[in-house]
């Protein structure tokens, strides 16, 4: 917990009062060391609900996306801006990565400002659709925050991949429910081995990669459903997804031992076998253990101690 029970009460009054003067009795803007960092579990955190804010040094997910847009209401949208930043000042040592999920673009530049004095790890803009809309997050957006974006409509799909203009450009999330609803295709064909959401899926996953974007897959929304979520989970690593967003405590921890887990025992083994017998000039040989390894199976043992 970041404060006692009786003052996060009194940030949830201020909140529900829309009573601003309480924030800036408390708000202190400051710089702040703004981590660079991959992730694995991202997990959404509503900005007008400081119960959750305050939970944020107690989470188990690499990240959690603290969100002002979907899920605020427009007229609790400033007092939640302003409790996002409360708790951005605190000591982040025991937190995860934090993102802010800030509204569209056009309508978000007060946010940004307001943002860029309290160093959140990175802002990710929703609902992009040009490559003017990332120059745009770049330019108001100060260093070094990151920026990241949203992958939700038909023409971020298309040319999302043109997006990595700038080094603090990171990862890519896929908005999949509003992008079928921009593509006008029912959010009922959402079910493993659709061949059309494994197109988008495989579109997303190798545009980004391709790109060095992190791609960090859907919002599962049946948060009670833990078993179908744990069957996407596998199905999307096994597509060589690395990163899923996460919507309750439960879906974190499936994503966590998902994701994350990989022979780390063969993959040195590889590692080993191949530097020893390309010292002796021999980059493809069988083994009695694993098979035939090579150059690329190498590269992949590589690719895997690295995580």
């Amino acid at each position: 917990m970041i404060f006692d029970k009786r003052f996060v009460a009194k940030i949830q009054q201020a909140i529900d009062e829309r009573d601003e003067s309480f924030f800036w009795r408390y708000l202190k803007p400051k710089p702040q060391e703004v981590r660079k960092a991959s992730f694995t579990s991202a997990l959404m955190v509503s900005a007008n609900n400081a119960k959750h804010l305050n939970k944020l040094d107690e989470l188990t997910s690499d990240a959690a996306v603290i969100n002002l847009e979907d899920g605020v209401a427009s007229e609790y949208k400033r007092v939640a801006l302003l409790a996002a930043a409360l708790f951005l000042q605190q000591n982040r040592d025991s937190m995860p990565l934090l993102i802010v999920r800030i509204n569209p673009l056009e309508q978000a530049k007060d946010e940004i400002e307001l943002l860029n004095r309290f160093y959140p790890d990175s802002i990710r803009i929703p609902k992009v659709k040009s490559l003017d809309d990332i120059q745009m997050a770049v330019k108001f957006i100060s260093e070094p925050i990151g920026v990241d974006f949203s992958v939700e409509t038909k023409e971020a799909l298309q040319n999302f991949y043109k997006f990595k203009i700038n080094k603090r450009v990171g990862a890519a999330f896929l908005g999949i429910l509003d992008l079928l609803s921009d593509l006008k295709i029912a959010q009922s064909t959402l079910k493993i081995g659709n061949p059309t959401i494994d197109y988008i899926l495989a579109k997303f996953l190798v545009d980004a990669k391709s790109a060095d974007i992190l791609p960090v897959s859907f919002v599962y929304q049946d948060f009670k459903n833990q078993e179908e979520f744990e069957e996407w989970c596998r199905y999307e690593k096994g597509m060589g997804f690395e990163a899923k967003a996460c919507i309750s405590p439960g879906q974190v921890t499936i994503v966590n031992r998902i994701f994350k887990s990989f022979d780390k025992q063969k993959a040195l083994y590889i590692k080993k076998r191949f530097e020893e017998m390309a010292k002796q000039g021999i980059t493809g040989f069988v083994d009695e253990q694993y098979g035939f390894i090579d150059e690329p199976i190498y590269k992949d043992a590589l690719n895997i101690l690295q995580k």
